[in-house]
């Protein structure tokens, strides 16, 4: 993060004035530096051999929408893509819905195109949440990167259509979601750079071709999970409850930080961060 107050850098120990460099925490200290020395992240632990939850039958879901709120958002497609490549996937007609221009920009997927090659939303919805509950209550892991963004949509989305949600049928079972956003934050809370899909592909060695479409990332997103696991033992030898509880807690303490910041730096701006996983709080 940028520097709020002057240092030295720990490098070419010239002075660098407040807001002219960076910080960052080794070692349990934060230290300065100045633009031109600083420090890359350092590359994730190698990979082990060891079992865990990534060598079981995991699978990656995804959804593209229509919108960033998952509060308004629509469907549009969806994907459930397994360790061995194998998906199933989903287009929605939106019927009288609007696929909005910069969303279409995104994804790819028109308005004109979703209607003519997409099926009733009733339909598709219905289909999507068995197949997330049928995976689950096998007890088998589901990679879902940001899955409170992912599993709003669809849980707005099935009470939009009166249909029973994943929560409603899977009656109070801890679900074995695997969140590589939240794994990453945890593990490596004090990396510089941005998190988002592609980033975190680049930082772990991941192929993602396909990006921003449902197929294209939910496999990169099982692919992030398994890497993950097979280079942190200690957390890929814990029992899918019990990485289910170290999420749940990891994500608490990132949105407390969060909020620390933006009280701190931004005074007044009445944004409270919500950080209860997989599912917001007032859900």
């Amino acid at each position: 993060m940028q520097n709020r107050y002057p240092g030295t850098c720990q490098t070419c120990s010239e002075h660098v004035p407040a807001g002219a460099g960076v910080v960052v925490r080794e070692s349990g200290r934060w230290r300065a530096y100045c633009c031109e020395h600083e420090p890359r992240p350092d590359p994730p632990p190698p990979r082990g051999d060891h079992a865990g939850w990534h060598t079981t039958a995991l699978a990656g879901y995804d959804c593209e929408t229509s919108a960033p709120n998952p509060e308004e958002a629509f469907v549009v497609s969806a994907a459930l893509v397994d360790v061995q490549g194998q998906s199933h996937t989903w287009l929605v007609d939106p019927g009288e819905r609007e696929i909005p221009a910069e969303a279409a920009a995104v994804h790819g997927i028109s308005t004109e195109y979703a209607r003519a090659h997409g099926r009733p939303a009733t339909q598709v919805l219905g289909e999507i949440s068995q197949a997330l509950v049928d995976h689950l209550r096998a007890g088998r892991g589901l990679a879902v990167f940001n899955a409170p963004y992912d599993l709003v949509v669809l849980d707005r989305e099935l009470r939009r259509a009166d249909l029973p949600t994943v929560r409603e049928q899977l009656d109070g079972t801890v679900c074995p979601v695997i969140d590589p956003l939240v794994l990453d934050r945890g593990l490596d809370p004090y990396r510089r750079g941005r998190r988002n899909l592609e980033s975190m592909c680049q930082h772990y060695g991941i192929a993602l071709n396909g990006a921003h479409t449902a197929t294209g990332d939910a496999r990169a997103c099982v692919d992030l999970a398994v890497e993950i696991g097979a280079r942190y033992r200690d957390v890929a030898e814990l029992a899918l409850p019990e990485l289910h509880e170290r999420q749940v807690e990891w994500a608490r303490a990132y949105a407390r930080g969060r909020q620390e910041w933006l009280d701190r730096t931004r005074p007044g701006h009445g944004q409270t961060i919500d950080g209860t996983w997989p599912m917001p709080s007032t859900t």
